[in-house]
């Protein structure tokens, strides 16, 4: 676990793009990352906007109009698109541009055809640091090439570990390697992140810095009246999917449930895997043992996690897991497959380890069910967890060691043309020579466009986050703004 740090107030205030396919109305690991780290560097004073493509979405406020009750319609029904500009609560500005998604919301790569919108948000916000998150998006791997060639400084967050011997892993990593060639810093979320992406994408060392992630301990806050006291109530929260090791899950319950008839699972998330799931269940007679709540809305999962005893992950791979320092939060005891970056997040008192087999987690959340039992619950403490979390995890701690790393890219001197080819020539033989190619067109084409779309006739907007937040400061020193 990471030792608390003091707090800080930066001289330097930058403006920031966030980049990534992945973020609200999506939930998921990536997405609540770029939500609390943005809103953490805006109560530090810097500009930050998030770039991501289009979604469609429920339109939970105008769904009910005239026209549907004339027709008998419910609101559940009315869906809009999410795109234009936006704020957020907390003063995030969000540039939902208008491409929709190829893939599991991610846009199909088109090489340049980004490049006019992004260019424009970038001068009209006067954006200092493009900085991407995850490899898999193609607006994030697309936006650090675009940095290098406006003269912009950028940042790369990787949050996930990827393979190096499948098709899928091969593929991402040479596109890793091409676009990740002129990044100026990169930052992973776990020592062992850290390791597999410097091998993926070539970078040097000395570049890349490891910041772990971090919970909002105010939204994860235990409530010991919440458990049922003749039960211990084992809570998951996943998305149902392979890599989420749904499959050791189906094998994992029924040998549990046979041999502890006082335990009962909340099952919460949703995805391909729930039916293999469901089957479990009724072939196993256990309806009355399993509970399943669907899709379970961020801001609901803290009243979930109280209900629970234990916190089960089974996860195939992970690079940090958040979903377990939530956990631990809510005041929670962990058991947890050791993969990835698992092994960094808990101190070895609030998580049991397992292998990736049924054997395994079989036997350590049956020695965490007997410990718990046999001690009516004296083991966890939840309200020592919850305090322990808050001590050594904060977005403002995450914040912070971030700006530091904005501090050391923005002072690097930017690529040259012919630097960015010597870079790119190092993708490969073929590989190469054909990314120096795409990199000389784009060139042009940026051209092209500072001529079609001069700067000087493009608004920039004022930096109203930065100025209230020298206000703010000003006012908490007692001296005029």
């Amino acid at each position: 676990m990471n030792k608390p740090r003091q707090q800080h107030q930066p001289n330097r205030r930058h403006r920031i793009a966030m980049v990534s396919d992945f973020f609200y109305p999506r939930l998921g690991g990536v997405e609540m990352h770029i939500w609390s780290l943005s809103h953490a560097l805006l109560r530090l004073g810097h500009k930050v906007v998030v770039i991501t493509h289009a979604y469609n979405c429920p339109n939970l406020n105008n769904a009910d109009t005239g026209h549907d009750r004339i027709n008998g319609t419910g609101s559940n029904n009315v869906k809009s698109k999410r795109t234009g500009v936006r704020y957020l609560p907390g003063g995030l500005k969000v540039y939902y541009i208008p491409f929709l998604p190829m893939v599991d919301e991610d846009c199909l790569p088109t090489f340049t055809t980004s490049l006019p919108i992004i260019r424009w948000i970038l001068i009209r916000e006067g954006i200092e640091i493009v900085h991407a998150h995850q490899a898999t998006s193609t607006l994030a791997n697309e936006a650090v090439v675009y940095a290098a060639e406006l003269g912009l400084a950028s940042v790369y967050t990787d949050h996930s570990l990827f393979g190096f011997d499948d098709v899928a892993g091969v593929v991402l990593n040479r596109v890793l390697k091409a676009t990740m060639s002129t990044v100026s810093g990169a930052i992973c979320v776990s020592h062992t992140c850290r390791d597999n992406f410097i091998l993926r994408a070539h970078l040097p060392p000395s570049i890349v810095h490891v910041i772990p992630n971090a919970v909002d301990p105010s939204k994860f806050v235990p409530d010991p009246s919440k458990r049922r006291e003749d039960r211990i109530t084992i809570v998951i929260i996943s998305r149902l999917v392979y890599r989420k090791g749904i499959d050791l899950l189906t094998s994992l319950i029924p040998p549990i449930c046979h041999q502890y008839p006082q335990v009962h699972f909340l099952i919460g998330g949703d995805g391909p895997k729930k039916l293999c799931l469901e089957e479990m269940v009724e072939k196993e007679h256990l309806e009355h043992r399993i509970q399943f709540l669907g899709c379970v809305p961020h801001s609901q999962v803290n009243d979930v996690l109280v209900q629970g005893h234990v916190f089960l992950n089974v996860s195939l791979t992970e690079s940090f897991c958040i979903a377990i320092l939530e956990a631990a939060s809510a005041g929670l005891y962990v058991v947890s497959t050791n993969v990835g970056g698992v092994p960094e997040v808990l101190p070895e008192d609030m998580v049991e380890l397992c292998e990736v087999d049924v054997d395994s987690l079989v036997g350590g959340l049956g020695r965490v069910i007997e410990k718990i039992d046999g001690s009516s619950n004296s083991v966890v403490d939840p309200w020592k967890f919850h305090e322990r979390i808050k001590d050594c995890y904060s977005w403002e701690r995450v914040a912070v060691e971030t700006v530091d790393v904005y501090d050391l890219v923005y002072d690097k001197s930017r690529l040259s043309l012919l630097e960015r080819l010597r870079r790119y020539r190092t993708v490969g033989g073929i590989a190469g020579y054909v990314v120096c190619l795409l990199d000389i067109t784009l060139h042009f084409v940026v051209l092209l466009i500072e001529w079609w779309q001069p700067r000087h006739l493009i608004d920039v907007v004022p930096d109203l986050q930065m100025e209230k937040a020298v206000v703010t400061t000003s006012d908490k020193k007692g001296v005029p703004s």
